[in-house]
């Protein structure tokens, strides 16, 4: 008979609110994504098959697959963010001049990093009390697409817009902040 360890046990009962998030995109800090829906992308590992004369097993792989990065914002009123976001893909797609690509891939001192294209950021975990406890960081992410944003003259409410961001990265870390 198995027996149960006190300090074993999770010790708040709480359960975490799907509402409580803020997103922060690092190389820009004036413009903050106001999120309407973030989500913690899924993750895989792959296995490999081991054989035996009975049953082949599975077993742990080496290669961990991440899904993409997908948010829904508020749009500002200046179109601020959604403006960031927008250049940042014309900027790696050049699809104009390759001035485009030039200008996105130049650090502050004016010299060409190719790191410059990617950036980092953080999705905050907030609990009831809207403190942090945990964060999701994405390394070198960069956006692969944009919604568009539909106007319409015949609506009688105000409807305020939202735009959907889909971002690639390399990995991303969780870490408890508690």
């Amino acid at each position: 008979m198995a027996t149960c360890s006190w300090a074993n046990q999770i010790s708040n009962r709480n359960f975490l609110s799907g509402i409580g998030f803020k997103f922060n995109l690092g190389k820009y800090p004036k413009v903050d994504f106001y999120c309407n829906t973030a989500r913690i992308p899924e993750l895989s590992l792959s296995t490999q098959v081991q054989s035996t004369y009975l049953k082949d097993i599975d077993i742990p792989g080496e290669k961990i697959s991440y899904g993409d990065l997908t948010l829904q914002f508020l749009v500002d009123e200046n179109m601020e963010n959604y403006k960031i976001i927008y250049d940042w893909i014309t900027g790696l797609g050049f699809p104009e001049t390759t001035q485009q690509f030039r200008k996105k891939t130049k650090d502050k001192d004016g010299i060409r990093d190719l790191a410059e294209q990617f950036a980092d950021g953080t999705l905050r975990i907030l609990n009831s009390n809207f403190n942090e406890v945990a964060k999701v960081k994405f390394l070198d992410m960069f956006p692969v697409s944009l919604s568009s944003l539909d106007f319409d003259a015949t609506q009688t409410d105000v409807n305020y817009f939202t735009a959907q961001a889909t971002f690639k990265y390399t990995v991303y870390q969780l870490t408890s902040s508690v």
